[in-house]
Formats: structure tokens, C-alpha cells, sequence
């Protein structure tokens, strides 16, 4: 997610984060991991992805990727490494 330098903090980037997790939990999906800032993220719920014992595939610091449940307990037992898709390897 990006919002434009000058249409920060107006709420944008926040408005967007909220309707991303609500557009994901009505659609379905029990948890959802981002690779972002670790002051902004968690005021959404997310917390470090460690926590759960799951890594990224790319070497980042563990408190910038992140994992919100979306469904209570959708985690409990889950560990391993989220490897994402092709277009994100692509330069």
C-alpha cells in the first residue's frame, strides 16, 4: 500500500488498510500477512508474524512482517514460511 506524499495523514492510507481487511474477511480469508512498518500496522491488529512461528521467504527483520487473524484462532497451529507469488520476485 502507498498513498501519495501529499495526501498523507489525512486518514488515506488508514481508510485503505480498513476496507483491505474488510474487503478479506468478508471474501473469506482467515488471516492476512504484510510486510510493512512496524509502528503503523499493528493499530490495525497486526502483530510480528514470530509470534505465530511463521517467517517470510525474504531475510527481513521479524517485526516488519506481520499477521492479523481474521477469524479468531485461524492461526493456532500453523507455522512455516509464507512464500509469495512470482510477480513479486520480478524487477
Amino acid at each position: 500500500m502507498a498513498v501519495m506524499p501529499e495526501c498523507q495523514n489525512k486518514g488515506v492510507g488508514s481508510r485503505l488498510a480498513e476496507e483491505g481487511l474488510r474487503y478479506c474477511k468478508t471474501s473469506g480469508y482467515k488471516a492476512i500477512v504484510v510486510l510493512g512498518h512496524p509502528e503503523y500496522y499493528p493499530q490495525f491488529g497486526f502483530v510480528p508474524s514470530i509470534n505465530y512461528d511463521i517467517k517470510s521467504e525474504y531475510q527481513v527483520p521479524p517485526e516488519i512482517f506481520m499477521v492479523k487473524e481474521l477469524e479468531e484462532f485461524a492461526l493456532k497451529g500453523v507455522n512455516g514460511t509464507i512464500k509469495y507469488h512470482q510477480a513479486f520476485n520480478e524487477i
